[in-house]
């Protein structure tokens, strides 16, 4: 068996300790609003100059180079292609400025990683078009729905033999259904029938949605469909003025509507999260699961900013935090924030990078075949009360499997490697039942 684990998997759920940016300082009048109510946004030097879309345009976030995404030794050369920083799981692009006028589409080529897109920018935005970050409708099986950057691929279709459905990817991806349909992802709220909320109401770190559940149906091959990708991530976060009166839309890939009932499931939404001295404009934000038969969850978004001049319109609903200029912006979770890994699976290491590419880079740790393997978790920064769960995704032919340690009620799951001092680090133990062929495993944590 081969078993794959997907990159950075998603951080502790609602009930999770939230961070929020400390941003202090007082406004003077309307005439220095841009210089005087200015934040500081750490890595916004500028070095991927303007951004001015005027067409339709695909930025290929495969082109990041690999790097510290606030490394000020830049080479010049790499202007414009973004940094790809493994550590943070974000590709950062630094914009003296960005346009995108009205009529002209931004969307992303993800790269290997799928890492979510941070946006640090010395100066404004305008965003008179869309920036799309939407994860793909329902594929033809084999072929997975892909995610926005920073979501997770929609469950394959019955496609050959006894290959059958599979559930979707992300630790909110949709179940598999006993009427063969498959169930919609869930984020910030459940898909239908859906498996698990997760994240944050401040998107620290930055994620995006999960993929819906394919279907299998009896009408023919024509009938079988992957469930709808995740809608992905993206932090937009501006020194001066952002303006929105086009649209910033991380939604939900749609499942296949079925005149039998047996659909595939949609994708959840995403997130998006902004973050500016003034935020301006009448468009619209949209981070909405995907509409079908069986849609999917819906995503989150957060606002901070200092000053409000808007009437943007907000679905869902956002997470806002007011703020004070003068301050420093917390783009990352900060130096102590709570860590979670995968360290080995099968008593193989596992890499700091994972891609679950399943095939097209080969496995991130390949085993021999197997009914269950072992899985062990670290944990930096995380009570010894914590309860880990861990989850199995098969490319396909099945639902997930889930396995709950909780280290308050059975110790035994759980060694700790440090405790003092600090920070306490523990290792977990779970055992993963598998099946022979391709798996994402991912984990999450959920503090006392």
């Amino acid at each position: 068996m081969k078993s794959y684990y997907s990159p950075h998997p998603p951080p502790n759920p609602v009930n999770d300790m939230v961070m929020k940016t400390p941003l202090v300082c007082a406004l003077s009048c309307a005439l220095t609003l841009a210089a005087r109510a200015a934040i500081n946004i750490p890595g916004a030097t500028g070095f991927d100059g303007d951004l001015n879309i005027t067409a339709d345009t695909v930025i290929d976030l495969s082109q990041a180079v690999p790097g510290t995404w606030n490394d000020p030794n830049q080479n010049p050369a790499n202007a414009g292609k973004g940094v790809y920083d493994p550590a943070k799981w974000a590709v950062v692009f630094k914009y003296s400025s960005v346009n995108v006028a009205a009529g002209a589409t931004v969307t992303f080529k993800n790269h290997t990683s799928r890492a979510p897109v941070v946006w640090l920018v010395n100066g404004n935005v305008t965003i008179n078009g869309t920036v799309c970050l939407n994860g793909q409708d329902h594929q033809a099986p084999p072929i997975l729905a892909e995610p926005g950057p920073g979501g997770f691929r929609g469950g394959t279709g019955w496609y050959a033999g006894t290959v059958s459905q599979s559930a979707g990817f992300g630790i909110g991806g949709g179940s598999v259904r006993s009427d063969w349909s498959g169930s919609g992802g869930s984020y910030g709220t459940l898909g239908p029938t859906g498996s698990s909320t997760y994240g944050n109401p401040a998107i620290l770190p930055l994620l995006g949605g999960s993929g819906g559940a394919g279907n299998t149906d009896d009408r023919g091959p024509g009938s079988y469909r992957s469930g709808g990708g995740g809608g992905g991530a993206m932090l937009i976060a501006c020194t001066s003025i952002l303006s929105v009166s086009g649209e910033v839309t991380a939604n939900g890939g749609r499942g296949l509507n079925s005149s039998s009932g047996r659909a595939s499931g949609s994708g959840s939404g995403g997130g998006i999260r902004l973050l500016t001295s003034t935020l301006a404009g009448t468009g619209k934000l949209n981070a909405v699961g995907g509409s079908s038969w069986i849609p999917g969850g819906s995503g989150r978004i957060r606002i901070e900013r200092v000053t409000n001049s808007n009437t943007i319109t907000v679905t869902p609903d956002p997470s806002v935090v007011p703020l004070s200029s003068g301050d420093t912006a917390l783009i990352f979770p900060p130096f102590g924030a709570p860590e979670v890994k995968i360290v080995s699976i099968g008593g193989q290491d596992a890499p700091d990078d994972p891609k679950a590419a399943f095939g097209t880079e080969g496995a991130d740790v390949a085993l021999p075949q197997t009914t269950s393997t072992t899985v062990v978790i670290r944990t930096t920064n995380v009570e010894k009360a914590a309860t880990v769960k861990v989850r199995g995704t098969p490319r396909s032919s099945g639902n997930f499997t889930e396995v709950t340690l909780d280290g308050a009620a059975n110790p035994a799951v759980r060694q700790i490697i440090q405790d003092s001092p600090l920070p306490l680090v523990i290792d977990w133990t779970a055992t993963l039942p598998v099946q022979v062929g391709s798996s994402a495993v991912q984990v999450r944590v959920i503090r006392p």
